[in-house]
C-alpha cells in the first residue's frame, strides 16, 4: 500500500493553562458590645442628683435667684447632656444595622466579581484542555494535519488519553480567606462565601485524562459495547496525536476479522516494524497475549520493570496492550511481577486483571458513567467518550495513507509551517479543472450546501467554508468584511471565493457583481462568466462612475422588490424561490453576491456610498442580496453604521495590530506569517478559525494518468490479482511479470503549463473557459459606461434607416443619442420631439464638447427619418464648418457660413419670409395649429400646395458670432423665436455658454441638450452633475431629467468610428440624396447682384398700381419684393454712397421713375449735377432747370424758394383746404441733387433757400433727393440741408461706405457692399436692398 510522507512539524504552541491562587477576602465581622465601666454607670445618678440639688438650691434662694437669667443657664444645660447621653446610648454600644447591612451588600459585590473572573479561569481551562484533549468526533479532521503525530517524548502529555467529560479542580486554586471564630461572623456573608467556593471550587465538563505511563495496567469493566467503544477511543486518542516511531499498539482479540477491531489494520500504529507478508507490514493483531510476547521478544526482554516515576528512555517504544478478548494465561511478562517499562496493558471485560489491580487502576463504566475502583467502592468521575466502529475505522483509514517522512523529504521541507494547499478543484469534488462538467457541478444543492463553498483550509487541513447565507439559514451572512494588507492575498482570496461560488452554483441560483475601486486586476477574467451581472473596475480615475454604480446597485434592490410585489407580494426572495420550484411560472431571481474591493478608498472619495451599503446590509436578507467588502485597511469611522450588518470577518495579515483588533477583536491577524493566503474567519461571537486560502492564479497543470509501458489502452482490468487487505495474515503471491510504471511523454499538452497567445493558463482561466456558454446569463445589472457614440442608424426602431422614413406627416422625433439609465438598468434613445410647445432647441458645450456634431446628427436623424417635404433645414455654420458637409442633403436647403455675409441675412430673412406667408395663409385658410396644417397637408389639401415647404428649421452653429457679427439678424431670429412654432418654424441654436444666449430667446428653447461646459457652473440642468460629465468626451453631456447622455455620429455605416467622420458623413449625404434623386428642399433665393429696372417695375405695377409720387428703387432683401419709395408720405430722400457704388444709378432710376408715372404738369424735376453724370436723363417738360455749376443752382434755387413760398397757407385757407392741400395748384417739384458734397462748400451753399422750406416740404408740394458721397459723410451731419433732414426723419439708403464712417443712417454701421447695394432706413424699419440697374443715355 503507497503511503504519503507526513513531515512532523514543530508541535504549534498550546493555549495557556491558568494556574496560580486566587485569594478571597473575609467576610466582615459583627463587632461585639463592650459592657460599660462602673463610672459610666453610676455617672448618670451623679448627674441627677446634682440637677436636683442645683434646683433646690435656687428655689431656697429665693425669687432674687430666679430674676438673674445666667442662673438658669446651668441648670438647663445639664439637663440638655443628660438628655444626649441617654439619646446615644453610651459610649459602650455597637454599630448599627444599617451600617451591617451595607458591609454585607459590598461583600457580595465583591464575591460577585471575583465570580466573572472565575468563570474566565475555567473558560481559559477548557479551552486548553480541549485542545490537548479534543473530542472523539475532532479526530477526524486531525489527521492529516499539523496537529498529527504532535506529541514527543519530552512534552508534559505525553502518552495521555482522553477518557471522557468530567470534573476538574479549578485550574487556580481559590484560596480561603482567614477568618476569626464563625460566632464573630456575619452569617449571611459566610453562607455565601461557601457556596461560591463550593460552586467554583470544581469546574464541570472538562476533558478526563488519563496517563498510559502511569499505570502498567489498566483494567475497564463494564458491557461488551460501553467498554470496546471507550478502548477504540483511547486507542485513536494515542494514535492521533503520538507517531509510530513513539508509540505501537497491540490488539490481543480471539477473532481478529471480528468488526469490533479489525478496523485497526488500516493504523500505522499496528503496523509491525519488521514483518511483512502478501499485503504489506503485517497487522499486529493477535489472538493470545504470549504470541504478542513472542513476536516481539527481543524488544520487551531488554526492558526493567514498570517504574512509575521513570522518565522515557530515547528509543523504547511505548506499547498500547489491548486485550479484548484474547487468550491470557497469566503468566505473561507484560501482565506479572509488576509489568514491563513502557508497556500499557489495558485489559477490557467483567474480570479485572490482577496487575490492575495490585499496581495500575480499574475503570468501571455503567451506562453514561465512568467510574474508578477503590477499597471503597466505584467512584463515578466522568462521561465516557463514545466511539463508533464506523468512525473509527474512517479515523484509521485516513491516516492509512500516511507514514512518517524519509529523509529525502525532510531535507526539501520549507519554512512554511502552514497547512498544504490541495488546490480549490480538490476542495470541491472536481477532479480536473479542464473536466468541468457544468450539468454535474451545478446540480441543485440542499439548503445546507447553498452559498456554502469551500476556499480554503484550516491548519488541522480540513476544507474551510464559508456560508454566506443568513444566520436564520444556519449561515455566517448575509454580509461580510474582509482585510488584508498588501502582499496578504486578499485579491487572491477574492478570486478564490468568486471561483468557488460560480462552480458550484448556477447562474440560476447565483449572480455576482464584482467592483474594483482600483485597477481591476482583481476581477480580471472573470467578466465572461454567466453569473457575473457587472465587473465594474477602475473607479478611480472616473468618479462618475462611483455614483452610476450607486444607482445601479440601488436600481437593483428597487427591480427586485417590485418583482417580488407584482409576483404576488412575495415577503422575500426565498418565498419566491419556493413557489418557483413548486410550480409557478416565475422566472427565476438568483441570490446577488456583491464584492467591493478597495471600498474603503471609495467610501473616502464618496462618502456618501455608506448609506447605499447601510441600506443593503439592511434590505439584503429579504432580497438575498449579499455582501462582501474588501480593502487594505480599515477605517471605522467611515463605516458608519454598515459594521453591525457585517456577520463575518475575514482577516489576512493587517498592519497593524489595531487593524486586526477592530476586524476580529483580537490581533493575531497582524501575528500571521508573511504568507499570501494566511488568514482567519471570525464569525458572530465565536473564536477566529485559522487557514490558509487556496491558490488559483497558477499555472494550470493537468492531471496525469498512470500507464503501463507498451500498453496502447486496448486492454482493461487489472494487471495484477487483486488481494483483500485483511487484519490477520495474507499470503505472499508471486507476481507473473514485473511492472513497469513511467508517465505518459505522448502528450505534450501535459508536459507542463499551457500557453495561449504567449499567455500562461491559470487554474482560473480554465474554469472560466469551461463555464463560459453554459447556463441562463445573469441579469445584467451594470451596462457597459457611455464609451463609443453610436452611428444614427443605431438609434432608429427600423434595421434600415430606408424603411424609417415616412411619407405621412407624423410628429417630428428625431433620434440623436442614447440616455444612460443605471437605476431602471437600461439605456433609452434620446428623442428630440420638435412637433409640440419645445420645438425650439440649444445645444450648449465647452469647446471640443461635440456641438457641431450633435447638430449634424439631429438633421441626419431628420433625413433618414422624414422626407424633404416634410422637414428642411437651413443652416448658418459660424463653428468650424462641419455643417458644410451636409449641404448635399435633399432636406438642406441652405449652409451659410461666417464669410457668406450676404447667404447668412438672405437665410433668415427667407425664413421670415416663410414665417410671415404661413401667418397670412393660415388666417386665410382658417387654420388654428400647425398639426391642423401637417393633417391637411397629408389629407392632400391642394389650397396648400403654394407652401413649398414643411416644418422648417433654421439651425445656428455658434450663437456668439450672430451676437458680435451679424446683431442686423439677431432681432429677426428673436421674432423666429417668439412666433415661429405656430407656424412651423423652429429655431435650433448652439452655443459656448448659456450666458451668450439672450433671456428673451433662451426662455423660449424649450428642448435643451447640455454637453460637457467649460464650468460646470454655468449648468442650467445640474452644477454637480455637470462637474462629472467626462472631459474629452465630445459627445458627453447631460439630459434634462439629470442622466448622462451620449450623442450619436451622423453616419450610416454602423461604425463608431471618428478618425474617418468627413469621409462618412459625405457617404451618408449621398445615400441620402440618391434614396430622394428629385426631391430636395428649397434653395436660398439669394439677393441678386444685379437686376433690371423694367422687371422690377413690372413686379411692382403687378401688386400697386402706378403712381405719380410712388418710385420703384430696387428688390429688397427679406423677400425679395419690389422696393417702393413713396413721396407722398415722405417728401425727401436722402443717400450716402461710395464712388463706383451705384448712387448715380439710383438717381438715374429714381428720375425715370418720375418721369415715366408723372406727367409733365404734375412732376417738375430740378436737376443740380455738378459732374454732368445725369445729363440727359431729363429732358421735356418734366425738366425744371439744369444745373451743373454753383452759379447756375443759385438762381434755380433762389427763385425756387420764392416760389414755393407763395404756395405757403394764408390766414384765408379753410382747414378743408388745408387738409386736402387745395389752396394752391401746380405741379410736385423735385429737386435732385448728385454729389452734395461738391455743393455745400465752405464759399456757400446754393441749397441754402431751402432750409427752411424743408419741413413744410408736404404742403408746398417740394421734394429733395439728395445724394452725397460716403467718404466724410461723418462730418456732414453737421451740414443744415443734411441735419435737418435727419431732423425730419427721412427716408434713406446707406450704400457702401468705408467703416471708419460709423452709423450714417439708423442703426446700421458703416460698410463696403457691392455695387447697388445699401440698407434703406425708413420710420417703419430698415432692409437690406439691391438697387434696380438702369442703364445710362448714350
Amino acid at each position: 500500500m503507497t503511503t504519503e510522507g507526513f513531515v512532523r512539524r514543530a508541535r504549534p504552541p498550546r493555549p495557556r493553562l491558568p494556574g496560580g491562587e486566587m485569594s478571597i477576602q473575609p467576610p466582615p465581622e459583627v463587632p461585639r458590645n463592650v459592657p460599660a465601666g462602673i463610672v459610666s454607670r453610676l455617672l448618670p445618678v451623679v448627674m441627677i442628683v446634682a440637677m436636683v440639688g442645683m434646683m433646690g438650691l435656687f428655689f431656697t434662694a429665693g425669687s432674687s435667684a430666679l430674676k438673674n437669667p445666667v442662673t438658669l443657664l446651668f441648670p438647663m444645660m445639664m439637663v440638655m447632656s443628660m438628655v444626649g447621653m441617654f439619646a446615644s446610648g453610651g459610649r459602650g454600644g455597637g454599630p448599627k444595622a444599617a451600617e451591617l447591612n451595607e458591609e454585607r451588600k459590598d461583600y457580595l459585590r465583591y464575591l460577585g466579581r471575583i465570580r466573572k473572573d472565575v468563570d474566565d479561569t475555567a473558560q481559559s481551562q477548557l479551552k486548553a484542555l480541549v485542545w490537548s484533549h479534543p473530542s472523539p468526533g475532532s479526530l477526524l479532521p486531525a489527521v492529516g494535519s499539523r496537529r498529527m503525530w504532535e506529541r514527543r517524548t519530552d512534552d508534559a502529555d505525553f502518552c495521555h488519553v482522553r477518557l471522557g467529560i468530567g470534573a476538574q479542580r479549578l485550574a487556580t486554586r481559590l484560596a480561603r480567606p482567614e477568618t476569626g471564630p464563625l460566632e464573630d461572623l456575619e452569617p449571611v456573608s459566610v453562607m455565601a462565601l461557601r457556596r461560591f467556593i463550593r460552586m467554583h471550587a470544581v469546574v464541570r465538563g472538562l476533558p478526563t485524562a488519563v496517563s498510559l505511563r502511569a499505570f502498567p495496567a489498566i483494567s475497564i469493566e463494564g458491557t461488551v459495547a460501553s467498554v470496546n467503544s471507550l478502548a477504540r477511543s483511547m486507542v485513536l486518542q494515542l494514535c492521533a496525536f503520538h507517531g509510530p516511531d513513539l508509540v505501537r499498539v497491540a490488539i490481543v482479540c480471539s477473532d481478529p476479522e471480528n468488526a469490533e477491531w479489525s478496523w485497526a489494520k488500516w493504523l500505522p500504529h499496528v503496523a509491525h516494524p519488521e514483518r511483512r507478508d502478501g499485503a504489506g507490514p503485517a497487522r499486529m493483531l493477535y489472538q493470545s497475549l504470549r504470541e504478542f510476547e513472542e513476536d516481539h521478544d527481543p524488544e520487551l526482554t531488554e526492558r526493567p520493570r514498570f517504574s512509575r516515576n521513570a522518565s522515557p528512555v530515547d528509543g523504547r517504544i511505548q506499547w498500547m496492550v489491548i486485550l479484548a478478548g484474547g487468550f491470557v494465561a497469566g503468566d505473561e511478562r507484560s501482565t506479572n511481577d509488576g509489568g514491563l517499562d513502557s508497556v500499557t496493558v489495558i485489559g477490557l471485560g467483567e474480570t479485572p486483571l490482577v496487575l490492575a489491580a495490585r499496581r495500575g487502576t480499574q475503570l468501571v463504566v455503567d451506562g453514561t458513567t465512568l467510574g474508578a475502583r477503590s477499597a471503597f467502592g466505584v467512584e463515578n468521575f466522568a462521561v465516557p467518550d463514545d466511539m463508533p466502529v464506523a468512525t473509527a475505522e474512517a479515523v484509521a483509514r485516513r491516516m492509512a495513507r500516511y507514514s512518517l517522512a524519509t529523509a529525502a523529504q525532510l531535507i526539501n521541507l520549507d519554512a512554511d509551517t502552514g497547512p498544504r494547499d490541495p488546490g480549490l478543484m480538490r476542495l470541491i469534488g472536481v477532479a480536473d479543472a479542464s473536466a468541468i462538467d457544468p450539468d454535474r457541478v451545478w446540480r441543485p444543492r440542499t439548503p445546507r450546501d447553498r452559498l456554502r463553498v469551500p476556499v480554503g483550509v484550516t491548519e488541522s487541513g480540513q476544507p474551510l467554508e464559508i456560508d454566506i447565507k443568513e444566520a436564520a439559514e444556519h449561515g455566517m451572512g448575509p454580509h461580510g468584511l474582509c482585510i488584508g494588507a498588501t502582499g496578504s492575498g486578499k485579491s487572491e482570496f477574492l478570486r478564490t471565493l468568486v471561483l468557488s461560488m460560480v462552480t458550484t452554483h448556477a447562474p440560476e441560483s447565483l449572480n455576482l457583481i464584482l467592483v474594483d475601486f482600483k485597477g481591476g486586476a482583481t476581477f480580471l477574467g472573470l467578466d465572461e462568466l454567466p453569473h457575473v451581472a457587472a465587473v465594474i473596475t477602475n473607479l478611480e480615475d472616473e468618479l462618475a462612475m462611483v455614483d452610476r454604480m450607486r444607482d445601479a446597485l440601488a436600481g437593483e434592490m428597487n427591480r427586485r422588490q417590485e418583482l417580488l410585489r407584482s409576483a404576488g407580494n412575495f415577503a422575500n426572495v426565498a418565498d419566491y424561490e419556493k413557489a418557483r420550484l413548486n410550480g409557478a411560472p416565475l422566472d427565476p431571481l438568483p441570490a446577488l453576491f456583491i464584492v467591493v474591493d478597495e471600498f474603503s478608498e471609495l467610501l473616502s472619495q464618496k462618502p456618501d456610498f455608506a448609506e447605499l451599503f447601510v441600506m443593503i446590509g439592511r434590505l439584503g436578507r429579504s432580497l438575498q442580496m449579499h455582501l462582501l467588502l474588501a480593502s487594505q485597511r480599515l477605517e471605522e469611522g467611515k463605516l458608519r453604521g454598515l459594521d453591525s450588518h457585517l456577520s463575518y470577518r475575514i482577516g489576512l495579515k493587517t498592519f497593524s495590530a489595531s487593524e486586526s483588533r477592530a476586524v476580529l477583536g483580537v490581533p493575531d491577524a497582524y501575528h500571521l506569517p508573511a504568507v499570501p493566503g494566511s488568514a482567519y474567519l471570525k464569525c458572530d461571537s465565536s473564536e477566529p478559525v485559522r487557514f490558509n486560502a487556496s491558490y488559483v492564479s497558477g499555472p494550470y497543470l493537468a492531471t496525469r494518468s498512470v500507464t503501463r509501458r507498451g500498453d496502447s489502452g486496448a486492454r482493461s482490468g487489472p494487471s495484477v490479482p487483486i488481494r483483500v487487505f485483511t487484519a490477520a495474515h495474507v499470503p505472499e503471491m508471486r507476481m507473473p511479470e514485473p511492472l513497469i510504471i513511467e508517465q505518459p511523454v505522448a502528450d505534450a499538452d501535459n508536459a507542463g503549463p499551457i500557453l495561449r497567445e504567449g499567455k500562461t493558463v491559470t487554474e482560473l482561466d480554465m474554469v472560466v473557459s469551461q463555464l463560459v456558454g453554459h447556463g441562463r446569463p445573469a441579469h445584467e445589472v451594470w451596462l457597459p459606461p457611455l464609451e463609443d457614440s453610436p452611428p444614427v442608424t443605431r438609434l432608429l426602431r427600423a434595421r434600415d434607416w430606408r424603411a424609417a422614413a415616412s411619407d405621412s406627416l407624423a410628429g417630428l422625433r428625431f433620434p440623436i443619442g442614447i440616455v444612460d439609465r443605471p437605476y431602471d438598468q437600461r439605456r433609452d434613445v434620446l428623442q428630440l420631439d420638435l412637433s409640440g410647445a419645445q420645438g425650439h432647441a440649444v445645444v450648449v458645450g465647452g469647446p471640443q464638447s461635440g456641438k457641431s456634431t450633435t447638430l449634424r446628427t439631429l438633421i441626419m436623424s431628420a433625413a433618414i427619418t422624414h422626407t424633404p417635404e416634410q422637414v428642411q433645414f437651413y443652416c448658418l455654420d459660424f463653428g468650424g464648418g462641419t455643417l458644410t458637409g451636409l449641404a448635399g442633403l435633399p432636406h438642406v436647403g441652405s449652409v451659410a457660413t461666417r464669410l457668406e455675409e450676404d447667404r447668412v441675412r438672405r437665410t433668415v430673412a427667407e425664413v421670415i419670409s416663410v414665417l410671415r406667408q404661413r401667418e397670412a395663409r393660415f388666417r386665410e385658410l382658417g387654420i388654428d395649429s400647425m398639426a391642423e396644417f401637417r393633417r391637411r397637408r397629408a389629407a392632400g389639401d391642394e389650397r396648400l400646395d403654394v407652401d413649398n415647404f414643411g416644418d422648417l428649421f433654421l439651425v445656428i452653429d455658434g450663437w456668439a458670432t450672430v451676437r458680435t457679427e451679424f446683431e442686423v439678424i439677431e432681432d429677426a431670429i428673436s421674432a423666429i423665436a417668439a412666433q415661429g412654432l405656430s407656424f412651423g418654424v423652429h429655431l435650433i441654436i448652439a452655443a459656448s455658454r448659456w450666458m451668450e444666449i439672450r433671456p428673451v430667446v433662451k426662455d423660449l428653447l424649450g428642448t435643451r441638450i447640455e454637453l460637457r461646459l467649460g464650468d460646470s457652473a454655468d449648468s442650467e440642468v445640474d452644477r454637480k452633475l455637470a462637474a462629472t460629465v467626462p472631459l474629452g468626451r465630445p459627445g458627453r453631456g447631460l439630459s434634462p431629467d439629470r442622466l448622462h447622455m451620449l450623442i450619436g455620429l451622423p453616419r450610416l455605416d454602423n461604425s463608431s468610428a471618428t478618425d474617418d467622420m468627413s469621409t462618412a458623413v459625405s457617404s451618408a449625404v449621398a445615400q441620402v440624396a440618391a434614396f430622394y434623386p428629385d426631391r430636395t428642399a428649397s434653395d436660398v433665393r439669394m439677393l441678386p447682384d444685379r437686376v433690371d429696372r423694367e422687371g422690377v417695375v413690372a413686379r411692382a405695377e403687378a401688386v400697386v398700381p402706378r403712381s405719380p409720387m410712388r418710385v420703384t428703387i430696387g428688390i429688397d432683401e427679406a423677400e425679395l419684393a419690389p422696393v417702393t419709395l413713396d413721396f407722398a408720405a415722405q417728401s425727401h430722400f436722402l443717400a450716402f454712397a461710395d464712388v463706383e457704388s451705384g448712387k448715380t444709378t439710383l438717381l438715374r432710376t429714381i428720375l425715370r421713375g418720375l418721369v415715366a408715372n408723372g406727367r409733365p404738369a404734375d412732376t417738375k424735376i430740378l436737376l443740380v449735377d455738378y459732374r454732368r453724370s445725369l445729363l440727359g436723363e431729363v429732358e421735356g417738360n418734366h425738366l425744371l432747370g439744369y444745373a451743373t455749376t454753383a452759379q447756375q443752382a443759385e438762381p434755380y434755387l433762389v427763385e425756387l424758394a420764392d416760389y414755393l413760398l407763395k404756395r405757403q397757407p394764408g390766414p384765408d385757407v379753410t382747414a378743408a383746404q388745408l387738409r386736402n392741400r387745395s389752396w394752391w395748384e401746380g405741379p410736385e417739384i423735385y429737386v435732385v441733387v448728385d454729389d452734395y458734397d461738391m455743393v455745400a462748400v465752405g464759399s456757400g451753399n446754393p441749397l441754402a433757400p431751402l432750409v427752411d422750406l424743408l419741413p413744410q416740404a408736404r404742403d408746398i408740394g417740394l421734394h429733395l433727393i439728395l445724394v452725397r458721397r460716403s467718404g466724410g459723410a461723418a462730418r456732414s451731419m453737421y451740414d443744415p440741408i443734411i441735419s435737418r433732414l435727419k431732423d425730419l426723419s427721412v427716408d434713406g439708403l446707406a450704400m457702401s461706405a468705408p467703416k471708419d464712417e460709423g452709423i450714417l443712417l439708423g442703426t446700421t454701421k458703416s460698410a463696403p457692399r457691392p455695387p447697388g447695394r445699401g440698407v434703406l432706413v425708413q420710420r417703419s424699419g430698415e432692409r437690406l436692398i439691391q438697387v434696380a440697374w438702369s442703364a445710362p443715355q448714350e
